[in-house]
């Protein structure tokens, strides 16, 4: 049984889906290891639960579990020597939530790792198809994939003719604040809101090294492989990009009230404090893909109504 895991070696730099590594899997996997909260819920939605041994802290509960998987610590510092004691034959981890040394220490043990990667949409329905091969489970879950499929471009469709709205989406504030970090085109938040309707005001910038030039404060010096999704903005250049919606996202950084009352001073002359569309929303439906993107589709395009 053949499957995609992952691109030769651990490159945590941004990489395309199609560059992968065809790994043998000599037997369905029965020990599975999750390190990824939005896998581990799309297993549990597969009716795959009882494969996994182990997860992070911050995954969903089973709550008809005979066995409860061992909680494993967070997913950038899973608790390796639990991990290898679990004999897992296989470990799912994902390429921005989980560390690089974590990865490279369970593959140096011996460990096959399906390391995910998707920065659209399309990459992340392309997962729930090889965890049905994975599973061998393609005939009975292909109904359940097909309909999310539809789902989404009956959702695409629906949003792709009306006139479309501009938001901005932080997900990480400095101090002050002086800078907000935000993300480009070129990642499944990105591609969610699209899918939904959204303009992402901030989808051309990238992320300028080091953060003094992130931030406009000297010159960027020349990288080859940094991440550059995920530019750092200031207040100037937010109200700048005038957004008509601005979301506040409750993870990876958990916004609060004083957030907003901070924000509506910084960009008091933007559409969005204008229009008081400063929304509080579920950070799992711009961050979990997998079949999170069924309830993703159903709430996001109502707030560009």
């Amino acid at each position: 049984m053949f499957v995609i895991v992952s691109k030769e070696g651990i490159d945590f730099m941004p990489r395309y889906h199609s560059d992968t590594l065809i790994i043998n899997l000599m037997e369905i996997p029965h020990q599975v290891i999750s390190l990824v909260p939005s896998m581990t819920e799309t297993l549990i939605e597969f009716g795959l639960s009882e494969r996994l041994v182990g997860v992070t802290d911050y995954c969903p509960s089973m709550l008809d579990a005979v066995v409860e998987p061992a909680r494993l610590g967070g997913t950038k510092s899973p608790d390796i020597d639990r991990i290898l004691d679990l004999q897992p034959d296989l470990v799912i981890a994902n390429q921005e939530e989980n560390s690089r040394e974590a990865v490279e220490a369970l593959e140096a043990a011996g460990i096959v790792v399906w390391l995910t990667f998707p920065k659209t949409v399309d990459d992340a329905i392309e997962d729930l198809w090889v965890t049905a091969r994975i599973f061998h489970q393609e005939r009975r879950l292909a109904p359940k994939i097909e309909t999310l499929q539809r789902s989404l471009e009956w959702t695409r469709l629906a949003h792709g003719e009306q006139p479309h709205q501009r938001y901005f989406c932080p997900i990480w504030v400095g101090e002050n604040p002086d800078w907000w970090m935000t993300f480009n085109q070129k990642t499944y938040a990105h591609d969610i809101l699209a899918c939904c309707g959204g303009v992402n005001t901030f989808a051309q910038r990238e992320r300028r090294y080091p953060l003094e030039a992130d931030l406009g404060l000297r010159p960027a010096i020349e990288v080859n492989e940094e991440d550059t999704r995920y530019p750092h903005v200031t207040p100037d250049e937010v109200a700048a990009a005038k957004p008509d919606i601005i979301f506040l996202p409750s993870e990876p950084y958990a916004f609060n009230k004083d957030d907003v009352q901070k924000i509506s001073e910084m960009l008091v002359d933007t559409p969005a404090v204008i229009a008081n569309k400063i929304h509080f929303i579920d950070g799992r439906l711009i961050a979990w893909h997998g079949i999170h993107i069924a309830e993703a589709i159903t709430t996001l395009p109502r707030y560009f109504q």
